[in-house]
């Protein structure tokens, strides 16, 4: 990382289905808190939603907004590592998960490469992600597709809510 580094607000979606599916996404805000020259600023409630494009019990899902100095691609980096950390293989695409954590945006950057896209490619058509970062960022505008609030609206027939867990 390097010191010189602005801090630029990223958003990180939050997932699990695997064994105690809450307990790791709380915590994962923990791990994110944790990470280098990162903070978490602001924390989604836990919503529950059925698996999109898959099989396998429901997930719990949240939204982290970080002020980081890591570069997307070292954020990136680190968010598999806590991934790597809580268990999570990749036996198939869209496989159940211990859990899974997505680079949503990172500042107002765009990009197309690879390894890397942002913002997160299908985050606007899924209310498992919109509906936790529009209790925390409801006037983000998302890089080429619009204000968090205007798609939430849009993905009304889906089915996600905040979850009612036990603290």
């Amino acid at each position: 990382m390097d010191p010189g580094c602005r801090v630029q607000r990223a958003y990180v979606g939050i997932g699990a289905n695997l064994g105690d599916a809450a307990a790791t996404v709380r915590a994962a805000f923990d791990a994110l808190d944790a990470l280098p020259g990162t903070r978490v600023a602001a924390r989604s409630r836990l919503w529950r939603s059925a698996p999109v494009d898959a099989d396998g019990p429901e997930f719990i899902n949240a939204v982290a907004a970080l002020d980081t100095r890591l570069a997307p691609a070292e954020l990136l980096a680190a968010l598999h590592g806590l991934e790597t950390g809580a268990g999570r293989e990749r036996p198939f695409r869209n496989a159940p998960r211990t859990l899974d954590l997505d680079l949503l945006t990172h500042g107002a950057l765009r990009s197309d490469a690879p390894s890397l896209t942002l913002p997160h490619p299908r985050m606007h058509e899924r209310l498992f992600v919109l509906g936790p970062l529009a209790e925390i960022a409801p006037d983000l505008e998302i890089p080429g597709r619009g204000r968090v609030t205007r798609l939430v609206a849009a993905c009304t027939a889906q089915c996600a809510a905040p979850a009612e867990i036990d603290a």
